[in-house]
């Protein structure tokens, strides 16, 4: 049954190598069912119910990815989308978090018919080689900044910004020492290693007393107080379209960069980055968008923490169903999950960074009508704490290198169109 609906043979892999993978893509990313309920119950919305929301989102996502788009690309509720949720449209614009659900709905409905019409499809399939190369790099610098943060390795400093944490303290100690972990069980051809590292560290913490034992499992939340609240009626007022707008252009950069990222990590892309069932791949996100909108949480998205299980070997659709069943199984045993710390993840996520910096060595540094708009990917996507400000910005500087050294003839139609609509954007939202 797998074969025939994976290919798993096919694509190179096997059973056992795909369910690692899942696994090890749940763990890096396990962070959402815990940071995803806090941040959305600061909108007023029951904690308990966003709770079971992330959980379902992503299982349903995961399953329409990994079933009927065969790619080994995990989905949740994304961070960043989360943010603007609660304080941007609810806390910052002053509308309800019943209005907010509906804009999210709306954008995914939106994302969906875009996906249909292959509108989306052609949005991908028209970046230049070399800006899907800039972006997996861009996001592996923005992995290994959330990586660092996460464990306290870099801190914020009101003077420079960052500076060096206190790595003499546990938790940073523990993540470098789960990051050279994982080098040295992957040197080994462990393919498991970064889940091993995960629990290697989250056991030591335990036995430390850095830890907290919370039990092991409980009955899920009701899902009542979010389940269908969205307000269509609100949603579709002129005065949200801007909301709405916003939702859905974040999502369609976010996912199209990871979607890129992934599949050629994963060996999916063809010599020019095309990729199969594309349009498949395109509208699992949306459909996951509308269904946990219904269900009471914030836009759904493609995760980049894909590329970890990727990194050990998931090639097939059925990484993500993995993962899927891993969330459902997560609305039972959150006490358990709760004792994972983030320190644990964060030397996972760094490994997979250094993976996804490995792109620049196809970058041709001599032309700098490449090397440029590389650079500004590889700088302004972490900077900005934006996968979509640095896909935006490479497109802008892309064009206007090419046009400043007399090689306009090499920016195609739809390169130009996206970039002057980026422009737009900058200009009407800044």
């Amino acid at each position: 049954m797998f074969e025939r609906v994976f290919s798993i043979k096919a694509q190179g892999s096997t059973v056992k190598t795909e369910v690692i993978a899942g696994l090890t893509t749940f763990i890096t990313m396990v962070y959402i069912v815990f940071v995803n309920p806090a941040m959305l119950a600061e909108a007023g919305m029951d904690h308990g119910a966003a709770f079971v929301a992330t959980c379902l989102a992503a299982a349903i996502g995961c399953f329409i990815m990994g079933i009927w788009a065969n790619y080994p690309l995990a989905l949740a509720p994304g961070m960043g989308l989360n943010a603007f949720f609660t304080y941007g449209v609810v806390m910052g614009m002053g509308y309800t978090w019943q209005a907010a659900l509906g804009a999210v709905f709306v954008s995914g409905c939106l994302f969906l018919i875009l996906s249909l019409f292959k509108i989306r499809e052609w949005v991908i399939q028209a970046i230049p080689l070399v800006l899907k190369q800039a972006i997996a790099t861009g996001i592996g610098a923005f992995l290994a900044l959330i990586a660092l943060k996460n464990a306290g390795i870099i801190v914020s400093n009101p003077a420079t910004f960052v500076q060096l944490g206190n790595i003499t303290e546990a938790g940073p100690l523990l993540a470098i020492l789960s990051f050279f972990f994982i080098a040295g069980l992957l040197f080994r051809d462990v393919k498991s290693g970064v889940l091993i590292s995960i629990f290697l560290v989250t056991l030591i913490a335990l036995s430390l007393g850095l830890v907290e034992y919370k039990g092991v499992f409980d009955m899920p939340p009701s899902l009542t107080p979010t389940f269908l609240e969205m307000d269509l009626a609100a949603a579709l007022d002129v005065s949200m379209l801007s909301v709405v707008f916003a939702f859905l252009f974040v999502d369609l950069f976010d996912t199209s960069g990871t979607l890129v990222a992934v599949s050629q990590k994963a060996g999916l892309a063809d010599s020019e980055g095309h990729m199969p069932r594309l349009g498949r791949a395109l509208s699992a996100d949306s459909t996951a968008t509308i269904a946990g909108a219904a269900l009471g949480t914030s836009t759904t998205t493609s995760y980049i923490e894909s590329v970890a299980g990727v990194s050990v070997g998931g090639k097939t659709g059925l990484t993500a169903v993995v993962v899927g069943v891993c969330f459902l199984a997560m609305m039972f045993f959150a006490p358990l999950a709760y004792m994972v710390p983030a320190y644990a993840t964060a030397g996972a996520i760094l490994y997979v960074a250094v993976l996804m910096l490995q792109n620049l060595k196809f970058v041709n540094w001599d032309d700098m009508t490449d090397a440029i708009p590389v650079s500004v990917v590889l700088l302004m996507t972490p900077l900005t704490f934006s996968i979509a400000h640095g896909i935006a910005l490479g497109f802008i500087s892309y064009t206007a290198i090419k046009v400043l050294c007399k090689r306009s003839g090499e920016v195609s139609s739809s390169v130009w169109i996206l970039s002057i609509l980026f422009i737009v954007k900058f200009a009407l939202t800044m």
